[in-house]
């Protein structure tokens, strides 16, 4: 959530940010905001005067019972029945005002960092980087879900028998393969400096705002009624929202978390081929880093995991590349994100397999997170998070550019933790 005196102090700037977003009626919301940020203030001021009147009087009262001026007491008493009554109504215009603004507010989202280029959508997206060798699998080269079939690794049918569509089942070396990266993945995590955690599928609405789900993806989340909890998308809500609320030492900077977890995403509207197989589905694993960082060094921390997003799918030895976002394709809280895609030869697409992000001060100031400065003020830290990886796009391109006539190799960083080093 954008701070209301950042707005106030930069107005044009974030017009022009929103405007690479293609965000519909900018300059109303924001007039709205600053025009009930002034009504909130004047109102808070009012009421504050008022309530010091009050006290004031309550003091002269005291005084005045004291030294036996009953009558002149008593018509000062009056006097703060009827400020305690404007008080009151004050303060419902303040609650209600602040409101107001508490809602305008979620309205509105990141503001595009200045190398963002301003898009519609995917396809104006900037390609920055890419690397890794497509192999040649010939003409009889299949996509992954016939391979799943062929060797009985994940059944999709099976899945849509237990639950519907888009939660496959996986089997014998396709579970095994599917758990031996999320161990490399881990793995990989914890030896960069990240603190592993295992940590709730489920959040409560309160998390869902904190990192701005809610109320903008309120629509793709799955919700359990019944206990008002929300089955998370990522594992970046359950790892972000254990620090809501905190003051943290600026010596504590950065904070760094790695934790693996089921996702799960409604993907309402979601159909065509596009979405065949591992392409997308409503449950899925990945393994999330997410961290915490002084202001300053936010975007050399981004940096970083870009590079160590890199170095995995380097291991991995697949084929991939790098873009960044344009405005109209950049998330609702991102300020700035990559998305690494692998080729998928035998589908021969770009999948996304990762997406890496700095949200700067947005879910900070929403979930009020924290630093005192060497001045001793307290400060917004910046939070990011990435997929380091998502495990179903991996898999099916690892399924597709391992095959081969007599079956899936499996690349030679896994072999230890499959303890095969083929699937036939």
């Amino acid at each position: 959530m954008l701070q209301v005196q950042f707005i106030r102090e930069n107005k044009q700037t974030v017009l022009d940010g929103l405007a690479k977003r293609n965000f519909a009626n900018a300059e109303t919301i924001i007039n709205e905001v600053l025009t009930s940020d002034e009504t909130r203030r004047a109102t808070q001021v009012s009421l504050d005067n008022i309530l010091a009147e009050s006290n004031k009087i309550s003091k002269e009262i005291g005084g005045l019972f004291k030294s036996g001026e009953v009558q002149k007491a008593n018509l000062l008493k009056e006097k703060t029945g009827q400020l305690k009554d404007q008080s009151k109504q004050l303060t419902e215009e303040l609650n209600t005002v602040t409101d107001k603004l508490q809602e305008l507010l979620y309205q509105i989202p990141n503001v595009p960092h200045p190398s963002v280029k301003a898009g519609k959508n995917e396809e104006d997206n900037e390609n920055i980087f890419s690397e890794g060798t497509v192999p040649n699998l010939g003409d009889n080269a299949l996509p992954h879900w016939e391979l799943a079939k062929k060797y009985d690794i994940i059944d999709f049918e099976l899945g849509t028998k237990i639950a519907g569509a888009g939660f496959p089942v996986y089997k014998g070396k396709g579970a095994r393969l599917q758990r031996a990266l999320i161990n490399y993945f881990l793995d990989k995590n914890t030896a960069a400096g990240y603190n592993e955690v295992q940590v709730p599928h489920l959040v409560n609405e309160t998390s869902g705002y904190g990192t701005g789900q809610l109320p903008d993806k309120e629509g793709q989340m799955y919700h359990v009624t019944g206990d008002d909890l929300y089955l998370i998308p990522t594992a970046e809500v359950p790892i972000t929202n254990m620090f809501r609320g905190d003051l943290v030492k600026e010596s504590e900077l950065p904070i760094t978390v790695t934790g693996y977890t089921p996702c799960f995403r409604r993907e309402a509207g979601s159909y065509g081929a596009h979405v065949r197989g591992l392409n997308r589905l409503h449950q899925f694993d990945k393994v999330e880093i997410v961290r915490v960082e002084h202001p300053d060094n936010s975007y050399n921390a981004l940096n970083g995991m870009v590079e160590h997003i890199k170095e995995i799918l380097r291991e991995l030895k697949l084929p991939y590349r790098i873009l960044r976002l344009c405005g109209g394709d950049t998330g609702f809280t991102a300020a700035l994100t990559f998305d690494f895609e692998l080729y998928s030869t035998a589908q021969e697409r770009w999948l996304e397999i990762s997406s890496a992000s700095n949200f700067e001060t947005f879910q900070a100031n929403r979930l009020k997170l924290r630093f005192k400065n060497k001045e001793g003020k307290s400060q917004l830290v910046h939070t990011l998070n990435g997929s380091s990886l998502a495990l179903p796009r991996v898999l099916a391109g690892i399924l597709e550019n391992y095959q081969t006539e007599d079956g899936i190799n499996i690349p030679e960083v896994l072999i230890p933790y499959c303890g095969f080093d083929k699937i036939d």
